[in-house]
């Protein structure tokens, strides 16, 4: 039986954008494309966007935001631009060009009331049959891990961080 998928994950230890990339490069792998949609990462340059750059072709990398975050300055120009960044990424699920999308950090923009959820729900539960969509961030919402086909929490046990270790190259960035 094949399927496209509602793939999560979320939980506030690391690695979850780290798995979505995982599972690009594995559709990239096989000649699949992969859209590849960060809403909140905000425009400093890190490691992925810079490894992405190798499979140009197979892997379409946009960022869309500009951080945004509940401490934003102006949340109705972050939420402007959340919307934006949706429906975008409702064109991408569309357009049938992708074997995969992923809505990285997307729960946020649920989470911090950015976007309606009943209506991403509906929207997502009407996408083509066919079509693979992973979604990370933390504070999925129970609903969305009900429609969810695969759901993975990522548990924090320890991090470098809490002992004093900065943010890393190559490690968190």
């Amino acid at each position: 039986m094949s399927k496209g998928l509602l793939i999560v994950y979320t939980g506030e230890g690391k690695g979850k954008t780290t798995a979505a990339l995982g599972m690009a490069m594995r559709a990239a792998g096989h000649g699949l494309k992969t859209c590849f949609i960060q809403f909140i990462k905000g425009s400093w340059r890190y490691g992925e966007m810079e490894a992405v750059k190798r499979f140009a072709g197979l892997i379409d990398f946009h960022v869309m935001g500009k951080g945004f975050t509940r401490k934003s300055a102006d949340l109705a120009e972050d939420t402007r631009l959340a919307q934006e960044a949706w429906a975008f990424a409702r064109q991408a699920i569309d357009s049938g060009d992708y074997h995969t999308v992923v809505l990285d950090e997307f729960t946020y923009l649920l989470h911090y009331g950015m976007l309606d959820l009943d209506p991403c729900l509906a929207f997502l539960a009407g996408r083509n049959p066919g079509q693979h969509v992973v979604i990370t961030g933390r504070y999925a919402p129970e609903p969305l891990l009900a429609a969810a086909d695969l759901v993975t929490e990522v548990r924090m046990v320890k991090h470098p961080l809490k002992s004093g270790v900065k943010a890393q190259k190559g490690i968190e960035f």
